[in-house]
């Protein structure tokens, strides 16, 4: 295996992701070659450290597209995972685990690396939630392999963005007093991103003769009460009041935890179901081969203070949202006016703007969130609620940064599927809805000279249902998209005290189509 200071051709599976997305640049910054396997390889286009790595499409579960991404491979990280919803996942990252095992094989890599779920002592296998006992099976699959693997045992992971971050700092924040399930009393280890992220990265010079799973955590075992009430310390809040009660089962708790943060309760759940056994390092022989410094692993508090601040300084490298969403829609915008799909809706508007292009694109990058979406407030948030209700992700899911997007980026119910700066913003969304659907965001100069803005909802139907549900909802576009074309169009002209032109604002259309066929992370 290699040495340290030789540089490795590393391949990253699960790129779009949390954790992925973090590792590529700490592996560049350690001066290996990264290549990325993605389904969707434009998601990755707009990351800083995009320039500096190969990306190749392929997806774990199809052999041809696995061995291509392999070859010439030294070191493969596994970071992908089917999300505990819905029935079959556990079949699908079997599969997948057996496919990346055998081709690495074949394609003569010297290492397999996998970040898997700490799992309980003692606990029979199939008293195990479903999302660790996955989770155990594939990290098995690796070690059975004849390719030398390396697996690494996590519980909770503390940094900016992630998903059990997010659930602690949202739970904590809105809940001064709390009654909780039991769950809360269960013991834990949780380790910091950036350690993660150090044992992953040494995981690639391991000696050849290593092939064995490591547990890692950070020097703190906590209970989820404490992490809440220690949350609060560090966040300046005061002490909670938490109220345990036995009869909150994980699925409830999922949905409760889905209304109050931006977690949706697909995702709360396998969290919440891998709280409710003991989760506690056994062992901490990962520091024979990527030795800690002093003061690493981060205490819980440390790790708490770093998150906490690159979410307050908007220094947010991925979110837990970065991953695609289960269920989620991700087929393209068709192509438009050749696309050969059936029917396509529009509502297309267009206004004239008293400001600069510049000004404009300003306002457009910087919808959702907390900026909201320059419409009736009532009726998004209807909306979103709407959507958790269906088990969708609602539109608290905010935006990883408050001033820029980037392809793959998640917006509330959105995602950004195409952004062309100073120009274009395309969005897919990702709610609930009989169809597919997009909103299109455009700052334009017209011939002379002025700026315009123009503005396109789109609603592809399936069946019956969906074309039903686009005449429903059609009455309410001129609250909802009128409304926010004029008001993006009076934010960029300076806000209501702005000057406003005395152009006639464009014609509403509504027509339907129908066709016959790097930084260091905390």
């Amino acid at each position: 295996m290699a040495t340290d200071g030789q540089r490795l051709h590393c391949l990253v599976t699960g790129a779009t992701g949390y954790i992925g997305g973090r590792l590529v640049p700490e592996l560049l910054r350690a001066g290996h070659h990264v290549r990325c396997l993605a389904r969707s390889p434009g998601k990755l286009r707009d990351h800083p450290w995009a320039k500096h790595a190969e990306t190749v499409q392929g997806d774990v579960t199809d052999p041809e597209s696995v061995a291509a991404a392999l070859r010439g491979v030294d070191v493969a990280y596994y970071l992908v995972h089917a999300l505990g919803a819905g029935s079959g996942f556990e079949d699908t990252d079997r599969q997948a685990a057996r496919i990346f095992a055998e081709q690495a094989r074949l394609a003569g890599v010297r290492r397999i690396v996998y970040l898997g779920g700490l799992t309980p002592r003692d606990v029979p296998e199939r008293l195990l939630s479903p999302h660790l006992r996955s989770r155990a099976e594939v990290g098995e699959i690796f070690l059975r392999s004849p390719v030398p693997a390396t697996v690494l045992r996590a519980a909770v992971v503390i940094g900016s963005g992630s998903a059990s971050f997010e659930m602690l700092r949202y739970l904590t924040e809105r809940l001064p007093v709390m009654v909780t399930p039991s769950w809360v009393r269960t013991r834990t280890q949780p380790i910091a991103v950036r350690d993660v992220l150090r044992y992953l990265v040494g995981s690639a010079t391991m000696p050849d003769d290593v092939d064995r799973a490591f547990d890692i955590g950070g020097p703190d075992v906590l209970t989820y009460r404490e992490m809440m009430h220690r949350y609060a310390a560090v966040a300046g809040l005061r002490r909670r009041l938490i109220l345990p009660v036995p009869v909150l089962t994980p699925r409830l708790s999922s949905h409760w935890i889905g209304l109050v943060t931006p977690v949706p309760a697909s995702i709360a759940r396998p969290l919440t179901e891998s709280l409710r056994h003991e989760v506690v390092c056994r062992e901490h022989d990962i520091a024979r081969y990527v030795p800690d410094a002093p003061g690493r692993p981060l205490p819980f508090d440390e790790a708490l203070a770093l998150a906490l601040r690159r979410v307050r300084e908007t220094q947010v490298a991925t979110r837990w949202s970065s991953a695609s969403v289960p269920g989620a829609p991700s087929d393209p915008l068709p192509t438009d006016p050749d696309w050969a799909g059936g029917s396509l809706y529009q509502d297309e508007r267009h206004r004239p703007v008293d400001a600069s292009r510049e000004d404009l694109w300003r306002v457009i990058e910087g919808i959702g969130g907390e900026n909201g979406w320059y419409s009736s407030p009532v009726a998004w948030a209807v909306r979103g609620w709407l959507d958790r209700f269906a088990g969708g992700v609602g539109l608290r899911r905010g935006r990883r940064d408050t001033e820029r997007l980037r392809v793959g980026d998640s917006l509330d119910f959105w995602r950004v599927e195409e952004i062309e700066p100073g120009h274009l913003l395309r969005l897919r969304a990702e709610m609930r809805l009989p169809g597919l659907a997009w909103l299109e965001m455009r700052a334009e100069t017209d011939d002379q000279g002025r700026t315009r803005y123009r503005q396109r909802a789109l609603f592809h139907p399936r069946g019956l249902l969906g074309h039903a549900y686009w005449w429903s909802v059609a009455p309410f576009h001129s609250v909802v998209f009128g409304g926010m074309a004029r008001n993006i169009a009076r934010a960029a002209a300076g806000g209501p005290g702005g000057r406003r032109s005395g152009s006639r604002p464009g014609r509403r259309t509504v027509r339907r189509q129908t066709s016959s066929a790097p930084p260091h992370q905390e």
